[in-house]
């Protein structure tokens, strides 16, 4: 399995490359009304309106910076109900790709029910890498704001 890997602050996390489409460097982003502050924007990614969700604002309450290594990652988010959605992540501090034993991913011992998207952990050179579960990401009033099914007005 690989991972890219990021940092908020001095904690490392990680996402599987499976669900990853595309790293694009910071983009302009338009506002989204009514939306909670971790929801930065929309991006216009092929033709399309993306949300993106600010990571760091997301797990410690501190917008991402536009930096040298911030990075709006592009991903496939399934929703509960199965349907696919592009979604973009922004993070600041993207070093890069790693491979990871799937074997060496154990559970982090820890209460997450008001944060369902922190899944296991895994111990890279005496570091912790908390796993990002992207299609947990979303609660279903965001989805809501999110995702319009097709046909509905806004």
């Amino acid at each position: 399995m690989k991972l890219l890997i990021f940092a908020i602050g001095n904690d490392r996390y990680g996402l599987r490359t499976d669900s990853i489409i595309r790293v694009l460097p910071m983009l302009a982003l338009s506002r989204l009304a009514h939306a909670p502050d971790y929801v930065a924007g929309l991006m216009n990614y092929r033709s399309a309106q993306v949300p993106v969700i600010d990571l760091q604002m997301l797990i410690c309450g501190i917008p991402c910076e536009a930096r040298f290594d911030t990075r709006i990652i592009v991903v496939d988010y399934a929703g509960p109900d199965g349907a696919h959605h592009v979604l973009g992540l922004m993070a600041e501090q993207v070093v890069g790709i790693q491979g990871s034993d799937e074997l060496t991913l154990v559970d982090a011992g820890v209460a997450r029910a008001a944060a369902p998207y922190l899944g296991k952990i895994t111990v890279d050179r005496a570091d912790i890498v908390q796993m990002i579960e992207v299609d947990q990401l979303l609660p279903e009033a965001v989805r809501a704001i999110l995702f319009q099914p097709q046909g509905v007005p806004c």
